[in-house]
């Protein structure tokens, strides 16, 4: 099965910058990047497998790993040998796992509030997460969203974008069985020990109000990365691409543009 892509910005750029989401794993949530990023590069955007509009089953012990071939087949679906790979969150692990299982195929990475191993805040998160919607169904599950993504002065000050995102979380939620497996998945990530043999220039980007997971396991990211750049942010939450678009794009343009 060929993953859902879409091609923006550049189309005939010599470099693509492909775009790869979090939990929720649809390509649309990059819309506030596609235009800053388009300007001077091919933009790929995809759905991940069993999110969006790549719907499938997904096996038992699905993998970060597994998530990384997926990206794999979408460049050779699009006829693109080597990108620069923007992640957000799960988004970021698939970019870490892809490095190290083909480095050749990774020009840059960005991270954005990734981790290289569990941590015991987030884990409890995705607990009671998983609770609430083996417990109480999609829609409480969806509604309690808004909470571990964006600051409470950011949902306050744009209520209607969030009952949009809702009421459309609802109407295209990925279902249970992906969802728990796709948790597991990103619960299971550990490359902490590996870090040093990632290559690839990386940039990490973290917001200190990060309600999902804390900055400091972007701290040690960073740290653990032989070419790293650490950005961070006071304010934005776990979904800073959204709540702080303009000066989260700019730090990644600074980093993709620059051929130091």
């Amino acid at each position: 099965m060929t993953l859902h892509f879409e091609r923006h910005g550049r189309t005939d750029a010599v470099e693509t910058v492909l775009l790869s989401a979090g939990l929720g794993g649809a390509g649309g949530f990059w819309a506030p990047q596609i235009e800053a990023l388009g300007r001077r590069f091919q933009v790929i955007t995809y759905d991940q497998r069993g999110t969006g509009r790549s719907k499938a089953d997904l096996p038992e012990n699905y993998s970060i790993d597994a998530m990384a071939e997926d990206v794999l087949d979408v460049m050779r679906a699009a006829g693109v040998a080597r990108v620069h790979l923007v992640g957000h969150a799960l988004g970021g692990l698939i970019g870490l796992a892809l490095a190290l299982r083909r480095p050749g195929a990774i020009g840059k990475l960005v991270l954005i509030n990734a981790w290289a191993a569990p941590d015991p805040h987030t884990a409890r998160c995705f607990a009671a997460r998983r609770r609430l919607l083996q417990n109480s169904g999609i829609a409480a599950y969806v509604e309690a969203q808004p909470i571990f993504l964006y600051p409470s002065w950011w949902l306050s000050a744009h209520a209607a974008q969030v009952e949009a995102e809702v009421a459309h979380g609802i109407a295209h939620f990925q279902g249970t069985d992906t969802l728990l497996k796709r948790i597991d998945a990103l619960l299971a990530f550990d490359i902490a020990a590996r870090l040093g043999a990632i290559a690839a220039p990386a940039l990490v980007v973290a917001s200190k109000d990060d309600a999902l997971v804390p900055y400091t396991c972007s701290e040690r990211l960073a740290a653990g990365l032989p070419r790293c750049r650490f950005e961070l942010f006071e304010h934005g939450g776990h979904g800073i691409t959204v709540t702080a678009a303009a000066a989260s794009n700019a730090a990644m343009l600074r980093f993709l543009a620059d051929q130091g």
